[in-house]
């Protein structure tokens, strides 16, 4: 059978061990192709290919149900589920999403781009089928460093309290998240990986049962039984932790071997009550550059696959946001040893692993863990450190009691740097980063800023830095900056809540806030061509905002307009808005950003279009919003 024959995974019955490895192959051919040509997730998906052949081959998936954890690992899972003859379309706009979907396939059972969510919505499946009379298996895959998470741990310890609820767990343990694991249960899955014993029985132990009278090469369920429990006998620590827990544990399997595969899920099937399949898997797996360099090949841009190198971009681009971050935090904090860069996993993308390399005593990487990073960081602050805690935008909201309740309350000088803010793009709905703004600014004791370009990011680190009267948080986009002259020295601080006047005119007034400075700037060039001058403000701050500034240019002028890479809803326009109210301006506000809508995958200047936020369109909306009061001027 060829992949593209098989629309649904339950066409993977009754196929034999080398049909299946076939199909294997072309999954893993097809990965490659696909994401070399597109980029997206590599060593994931690459990794869990014979996994999910198994266990879908266990499974009556018309009645099953498989929760992935985090979608970037159910690649195979989308072409065995009937997407293959679309895959090449992965990431991009209308095309298949890099993670899983409800509403995109009917076997995408839950939705997630977000860490260690999947125990806690199988097990909520498997009690409403319980509920419900219902009859079909719940399955959460897992990975090793989505353990890590609290949340997979809360429904570790509910599931364990649930003896006569049927639900499997299938770690996926790779010894990665997206760089090397951190934090003791790694080390601990590590141990059992690596134990001598585990080595010795996974090698030796199925070779010795067939020389014993009657066996042979042909195992009865009873001496599989006995197998495995031999094994547990010589190992009595192997799984202790989850056999405390109250989950059945199985394990640790070959997840590359398809037939130990089958075996062991039939097995782990027939077992009632919470059950925990330890499969220990490759990340990369069959792709030799990605199983050498597992952090560098998590996630690629399109990239040549006979030599693994990112295809090179026409012209060279500017430095990217996070890059400028990590150079200038690195800068900062040789001369301030109380400096502290915090990730949550994330080490390479908000650049801090520069920050590890350099100066590795004032950098920690708390894991899957962005709640904990949050107390932590309080804690530190609680000491006289200066916490720096660089998670991105969309993983930040994870941790919103405790900003509140442990940062905010306490008035605890965190500086919270938000990398990724704004539309993301081929990620979707799960990573855009676009409720920040709005999450932050009600929490009383934040003060919210967001640099126009890559210089100002440098004096915003350095205010982050100085300012001790409380929290305070920066925001910045993915990608490059515009390629201005950075500072080499001198850096002072911004005074708190000041913006500034870029651009003068008194017809219109255009307040950019963050990445949506320079759009404003065009805009206004737009409109000039229309015999519209358009005073043009970058206001740095949402808050505190500058009103000293805004409100009398505001009443001087009689047309706001308020532009941000966020939504709209709670946003920079509705603080603009309601300062305008309270302080009885009543000039009409005409807000660009986000409505509310869910932005989907595609490239941002794509989903930018679909939003209007393209300057050519945002100086449309604003001579089609204002059209009485400017023709005159026209």
């Amino acid at each position: 059978m060829h992949l593209s024959e098989l629309t649904h995974p339950n066409q993977l019955h009754g196929l034999s061990i080398p049909q299946l490895e076939q199909i294997a192959r072309q999954i893993r051919e097809k990965h490659l192709e696909t994401v070399a040509a597109t980029g997206g997730h590599l060593g994931p998906g690459l990794g869990v290919v014979e996994l999910t052949i198994a266990l879908y081959q266990t499974l009556d998936l018309d009645r099953d149900k498989v929760v992935w954890d985090v979608g970037h690992q159910a690649y195979p899972h989308k072409m065995v589920t009937g997407r293959y003859n679309r895959f090449h379309t992965l990431r991009q706009k209308d095309g298949v999403a890099g993670y899983l979907k409800r509403c995109e396939n009917k076997f995408d059972h839950f939705g997630a781009g977000h860490a260690s969510t999947s125990i806690s919505a199988a097990l909520g499946m498997a009690i409403a089928r319980d509920l419900k009379g219902e009859q079909f298996k719940s399955v959460a895959v897992i990975g090793d460093g989505a353990l890590t998470g609290g949340m997979a741990l809360e429904a570790i310890n509910h599931a364990g309290h649930l003896p006569h609820t049927n639900v499997m767990v299938v770690l996926n343990d790779n010894e990665m998240s997206i760089s090397p694991n951190v934090g003791a249960i790694p080390r601990y899955l590590n141990k059992m990986r690596l134990s001598p014993p585990v080595q010795f029985l996974k090698d030796n132990l199925e070779e010795q049962f067939k020389h014993l009278p009657f066996v042979g090469d042909t195992f009865s369920p009873e001496m599989e039984r006995l197998k495995e429990g031999m094994k547990r006998l010589a190992i009595p620590k192997v799984g202790a932790v989850f056999e405390e827990l109250g989950f059945t544990y199985i394990g640790p399997v070959d997840g590359h071997n398809l037939e130990e595969l089958i075996t062991t899920f039939n097995q782990a099937h027939q077992i009632p009550g919470p059950v925990l399949v330890h499969v220990a898997t490759t990340k990369g797996k069959g792709y030799a550059i990605a199983e050498k360099d597992q952090v560098g090949y998590h996630a690629q841009s399109p990239f040549n696959l006979a030599t693994g190198k990112a295809i090179p971009s026409n012209k060279p681009k500017p430095p990217s946001y996070s890059k400028v971050f990590a150079e200038t935090l690195i800068e900062l904090a040789e001369n301030n040893p109380k400096i502290v860069g915090i990730t949550a996993a994330m080490a390479t993308g908000t650049g801090l692993n520069k920050l590890q390399e350099k100066l590795p005593k004032q950098y920690i990487d708390v894991g899957i863990a962005e709640q904990h990073a949050v107390t932590l960081a309080a804690g530190m602050a609680c000491e006289g450190m200066r916490p720096v805690a660089a998670i991105y935008s969309t993983f930040l909201q994870r941790a919103y009691d405790q900003i509140i309740h442990d940062i905010c309350i306490q008035k605890l000088p965190v500086f919270f740097c938000l990398d990724r803010a704004g539309i993301v793009g081929a990620d979707g709905p799960t990573h855009q980063g676009l409720y920040d703004i709005a999450y932050l600014r009600c929490i009383p004791n934040m003060v919210l800023m967001a640099p126009k370009d890559e210089a100002e990011l440098q004096q915003m680190l350095v205010t982050g830095i100085e300012y001790t009267d409380g929290p305070i948080a920066m925001r910045y986009p993915r990608g490059s900056g515009y390629g201005v002259p950075l500072m080499d020295e001198g850096w002072e601080p911004l005074e708190i809540g000041k913006g500034e006047i870029l651009r003068n005119g008194d017809d219109v007034l255009i307040l950019g806030y963050g990445s949506m400075v320079h759009p404003a700037l065009q805009t206004a060039e737009i409109l000039s061509e229309h015999g519209i001058e358009a005073t043009v403000v970058n206001a740095r701050f949402v808050k505190p905002l500058d009103t000293e500034l805004i409100l009398p240019l505001a009443e001087r002028i009689g047309k706001v307009v308020t532009m941000e890479e966020g939504c709209i809803m709670g946003g920079f326009g509705s603080a603009v808005a309601e300062a305008l109210l309270d302080n009885n301006v009543l000039t009409p506000v005409l807000r660009l950003g986000v409505p509310d809508v869910l932005v989907d995958h595609a490239k941002p200047d794509e989903s930018k279009a679909d939003l209007g936020l393209t300057p050519a369109q945002m100086a449309d909306r604003v001579l089609q919003t204002f059209k009485v009061q400017l023709s005159s001027v026209r």
